[in-house]
């Protein structure tokens, strides 16, 4: 089951650092979101393959909103 990695905040999508394949250990950056002037990183919770990245560069999301799903 594939584990889904959710935005902790609303903002905009600034920069992406994983891409579809990428090996990723726990607390490795993933995405950096921009909120309110501030740069929050998404962080790994586990060890895994990006399985898929589901926004882009400039992407408004919400918290809770599914970034990118591990296998």
């Amino acid at each position: 089951m594939p584990t889904r990695v959710g935005a902790h905040i609303t903002g905009t999508v600034w920069k992406i650092e994983v891409k579809s394949g990428d090996r990723v250990v726990p607390g490795q950056v993933l995405l950096i979101i921009e909120s309110m002037k501030m740069e929050m990183s998404v962080e790994s919770p586990v060890a895994g393959t990006v399985q898929e990245v589901l926004v882009s560069p400039e992407q408004a999301v919400e918290e809770g909103d599914v970034l990118v799903t591990l296998s």
